[in-house]
Order: structure tokens, then sequence, then C-alpha cells
């Protein structure tokens, strides 16, 4: 979420920008020209785990460029990857947005947010307040080290799938496709939905 605007001393050779130009940035921003379509996953499981993912989806909204279209259910999931019980359990979901971003601008934002939540790198499949990870981003295939499309392990994780089908039951993985035919070849013991948790779509 942005940074709360702190007033300072006026500066008598800064003018104000006219309304109509307001208005035409808005605009703009609203429609989003010629803007490509990303799905998102994102992880918690540390501290309030649901008002973290609310805050990251709330965080990707107010990025210029990025209008969130879709948010999945929740779903509460064992970690990935390491001894079972020694860690707390995720709760995962699934975004799907528009943006104008390219796909490296996305990541370094999807980076940005997770810092603002106290990421901490330490070690592989460490526990963590937030992971926000780009799954796709448009039909883009792409073996690029910094940035993997899609997200290269995303086709074997039903934490992922389970709530992208959800969402979007006719959805493609590029390169892998239907989500539902991976998720129906993966184990989903440890995945399971929370009925009674929801977030909410931004406004």
């Amino acid at each position: 979420m942005t940074a709360p605007f702190i007033q300072g001393p006026s500066d008598p050779t800064v003018q104000p920008v006219p309304a109509s130009v307001v208005e035409q940035v808005d605009a703009a921003d609203t429609t989003l020209s010629n803007p490509k379509r990303a799905v998102i996953s994102l992880g918690s499981n540390l501290g309030n785990r649901l008002e973290t993912l609310q805050g990251a989806i709330d965080a990707l909204e107010d990025t210029p460029g990025v209008r969130i279209k879709g948010v999945s259910p929740v779903y509460e999931t064992e970690p990935w990857g390491v001894e079972p019980g020694s860690q707390p359990s995720y709760f995962n979901a699934v975004v799907v947005l528009k943006t104008t971003l390219p796909p490296s601008s996305l990541l370094e934002r999807a980076h940005a947010v997770e810092e603002a939540f106290h990421r901490v790198r330490d070690e592989r499949w460490g526990a963590r307040t937030l992971d926000v990870d780009i799954v796709a981003y448009a039909d883009v295939v792409s073996d690029d080290p910094h940035l993997t499309l899609p997200h290269p392990r995303a086709h074997e994780r039903a934490f992922v799938l389970a709530p992208w089908h959800d969402l979007e039951p006719e959805a493609q993985l590029p390169g892998r496709g239907a989500v539902a035919d991976l998720l129906g070849t993966l184990a989903l013991d440890g995945v399971a939905p929370r009925v009674d948790l929801e977030l909410q779509l931004p406004e």
C-alpha cells in the first residue's frame, strides 16, 4: 500500500495539477491501454496470514498500471519442501490481474510488496510472512533465469493450481496445458479450502 502523504512546507514554485489532467491520468490508468493478463500466487504462514494476503492484494491494486480482476478462495496448505510440523500452515490464494507493466517491472513490484510485509529470505523453503510469485504472464514462455515464465514449479503445486482452478476453471498454464488436467495429476493431501475465510476484490 502506498505510504501516507505527509504535508510539508508549501513550495510557491509548484503549481497544482489541473483537474482535467488528473482525470485523464486516472481514466488511462483505469482502462489500461493494451494490458496483459497475469496470474499471481500469494502465500503466508507467519503473523496474521489472512490480513497479510489482503494487504498484498491491496498493495498490488495500488500499483500504477495494475488492476486486480479476480481473487480466488483461500486455501490452507501444509508447507512445501520441509518436515511435517516444522512450520505453521500456509494460507494461499491466487489473483488474476491486468497490467501494462512488463514482466520485469511486475516482478520488482512483487518483491517490493514482499519486503513491505517484512519478507526475509534466509533459507529456501523457510517460513515467510508473505510470498508473491508470478505464475504466468500472458502467454509468455521464457527460461530467463531472472524470471522464468510460467513459474517453473507451478504445474506441480496444488496450493497454486487449486485456488486458480476455483477462480478460473478453464484456465491454461502456458506450455503446460489446462490447469484442471494438471491439478488432476496431483495429490491434494494437506491442501484444504477455507470456506470460512474470504479475501476481498479491491473496489
